[in-house]
This record gives structure tokens, sequence and C-alpha cells, in this order.
């Protein structure tokens, strides 16, 4: 039975490696080939089993599971580790993973969650070892194709030192309407603990995010990019946040900005969502990104906040890259964009109108406002963002209607 997951059990007590070769044996796509009372009996098994899941218990006396799962990465790469411990904080979990560690299941856990953490790892690393004899296959082509400059596509990263100002959904759209004119785009939730890319273009929360490239971290290179990345039905590749806080704190800026550095090289644009604060994370993705979206609304705070941050922007070398986007512009709150201007001390570059009809509508459905109101002005304002970052001229409205129906249609037959 080749086509069998391949199953190794590690844990000091005799009955949770009885239970759990009795859980599994009622897979028909599950195969326990051993199980171990120690790190040093798994690694002596694990070559000559060669599993494909190895579920390790993180607390053994003598090598416990962090030490086992990081010899065993060198004797056995292909094999994927899911961690189990009745201990679920985040410093094991942070030292779980770093050590390779592809899971981490809190005890008690229920048959489902086990079944479903194994079938999940081993697609990954299957589709990762595929990835990799696509990239030796096109190894051995590249000399025919040496003529052909390597893609660089641009970076661009949304920012506000005030939420509540639209920046997600400026992302979401922007990222959609370049698709739609033909750009090959990433769109980035750089907002790690608490992103809503995934509840605005309906995604599925399971789908997987960031959190599965923690494993990588150590090294620096993010190998499984492309296994990260949910493709939406607009054309976009989506990199979602990691589905917990304490999960995000695993994510390094150095590691984060090879992620972006790998995807402007499949990409023609990568758009970036921030959070409203100022951190290494969010100077990282602020320091890679070709073009920035500062963005402000008519409101007497945010005005106050993005007067200091361009101030900040101006010594960090920011200013020549920095484009200034005014959402809701035609607002009537009694402040005038003129004098907003002066108060800054620079002009505002791009113009958002306010629709909350069709945002709202837009926002309740996960269909982006782009799709289900390609008519609207709001959306007519992002399309004219979007070809202004991408170098797009512009369509005529036949062509730009058919792509927006196209996209509809699909879009109403996502996940929900």
């Amino acid at each position: 039975m080749s086509d069998r997951i391949r199953i190794l059990i590690v844990d000091d007590i005799p009955e949770t490696r009885e239970h759990l070769a009795k859980l599994l044996g009622f897979e028909s796509d599950m195969e326990v080939v051993g199980a171990a009372e120690s790190g040093p009996e798994a690694l002596e098994l694990a070559p000559r089993l060669t599993p494909d899941v190895v579920l390790m218990d993180i607390n053994m006396p003598g090598m416990d599971g962090i030490a086992t799962s990081e010899r065993l990465a060198s004797l056995l790469p292909s094999a994927s580790v899911i961690m189990m411990s009745v201990q679920g904080e985040a410093d094991y979990l942070r030292r779980s993973m770093l050590a390779g560690a592809r899971e981490f299941l809190v005890k008690p856990f229920s048959a489902d969650e086990l079944t479903t953490s194994i079938r999940k790892v081993h697609e990954r690393e299957r589709e990762k070892q595929a990835r990799t004899a696509d990239h030796v296959e096109a190894g051995v082509r590249a000399p025919l194709a040496a003529d052909r400059p390597a893609r660089a596509g641009s970076v661009v990263t949304i920012f506000s030192p005030k939420g509540g100002v639209g920046r997600t959904t400026l992302a979401v759209n922007l990222a959609v309407a370049a698709a739609q004119l033909g750009r090959q785009v990433a769109l980035v939730d750089g907002s790690l603990q608490f992103g809503d890319i995934a509840v605005m273009l309906n995604l599925d929360p399971r789908h997987r995010s960031l959190a599965d490239l923690v494993p990588e971290i150590a090294s620096g290179v993010p190998e499984s990019l492309e296994t990260a990345l949910v493709r939406h039905d607009s054309g976009v590749d989506v990199l979602l946040a990691p589905p917990t806080p304490e999960t995000a704190e695993l994510i390094t800026p150095a590691y984060m900005r090879g992620v972006l550095e790998r995807l402007r090289q499949d990409h023609d644009l990568v758009v970036v969502d921030t959070p409203p604060i100022l951190n290494d994370m969010t100077l990282t993705l602020l320091d890679v990104a070709d073009r920035i979206l500062a963005m402000l609304t008519l409101e007497i705070t945010n005005i106050r906040n993005l007067r200091l941050f361009l101030d900040v922007a101006r010594q960090l070398g920011y200013d020549d890259r920095l484009d200034l986007v005014l959402n809701r512009a035609d607002s009537s709150l009694g402040i005038r964009v003129a004098d907003v201007e002066r108060s800054i001390g620079r002009k505002v570059d791009h113009s958002i109108v306010s629709d909350g009809r069709s945002v709202v509508y837009a926002l309740n459905r996960g269909i982006p406002f782009v799709i289900s109101s390609p008519e609207a002005q709001v959306s007519q304002d992002l399309v004219r963002l979007a070809r202004d970052l991408s170098g797009v001229e512009p369509a005529s409205r036949e062509a730009q209607t058919a792509a927006h129906r196209t996209a509809q249609r699909r879009s109403l037959f996502a996940w929900r």
C-alpha cells in the first residue's frame, strides 16, 4: 500500500502510543509503521522505516522532542514532524516550529484534529517535493531560455499610522484591480497578528498561511512559499496572516524580507497590507517597497498622525517613493483638502471617493467592490490607481466590462 501515509509514533507513555495507533488504524489512507519510546530510539528507527509523518511528544526524558526533531531533520528531511504537547504556550510552539515541526497539537486532541493535521503536512511535503522536481527540470532547460530577462516586479506597501482609514480595503481591491488588468499579482497580509484579508476575500480560514513557513525561518530561505499561497478566484495569489497572534510572533522581519523578494521574482505587482503601527516588521515592509501608499482621511487625528509619520519617512529616506492617498475624499467633515495639504506640507497624489454602500455590501459578501460594483466611482478610482502602479494603459470600456463580469461570476461560487 505505497499510497498510504507512513507514520512513526514517538512517545514515552505506552498507553499514548497504543491509543494513537488504534485511532489511526481506522484510517484507510494511513499506516503506523512503528513506535518509539524515546528520542534515540526514534532516530534509530526513522532511517529504516522512512515514515512520511512523525508524531512526536515534546516532553520525553533524556532527549526531548525538540532535540529529536532537530536531529531528525538532518537524518530524514522528507519526514514531517507533528509535535504533541500537553502545554500550549507560545514558547513551546516557537521552539517546536524552529526545530522543524510542521504542526503543533495540544493534548488532548480529537481524532479529526489528528488526522487532518497528518493529511495536511503530508500533502504540503508532497507539493514541496513536486516543486523541487520542477525546479530541477527547469534548471536543465534553463540554458535554452538564457536570453529571457528575469522578472522583477514592484512591491507596493500600504500604510497608515491610524486604523479605520480603509487600508486593508484598499490593499485588497487594488490587488484585484491590477489582476483584472492582466498583471500577475500577489497580496500579502502583513498585519500578522490580526489580519483581515481572508475575510475580505471570502477565503476559508483553514487555508494555508504564513504560519506554514515558520519551520523554514531558521534557514532564512522561503523554500515552500508557493505551497503557502492561496489562489483567489480573481487570479491574485494571497499570502494570509497566521491564524493566531502567538504564531505571528514567530515570523521574523528578515524572513519577511526574503518572502517579499521571492514574490517579486514571480509577480508583476506585490501588494502588502500593514498594521497601523511602526515596529521592526512594519519598517521592513516599508524598506522593501518600491512604492509606499500612505493613507489618510479628512479627520483631525488621522491628519496629525500622518504628519508625524511623514517626518519619520523623511528621516528614513522614504520620501521619494511615497504617495499620499486620500480616502473618502468627498466626505463633508468640515476640513478642506487644501487645508490638509498645507498642514502636512505636501500634495495629495491620489483620491478615492466615499461609497459606504458599495464598500460595506462588498465586505459583507466577501467580494471586492471592484468586482461587485465595477461601475461605481470608488471602483473606477481604484482601477485608475492600479493602472498607475502597474504601468497599464487604459483599456476600452468593452474590455473592462467583460473582465469585471468574468471575475464577478467566479466570485459568486467562492467559499463562504
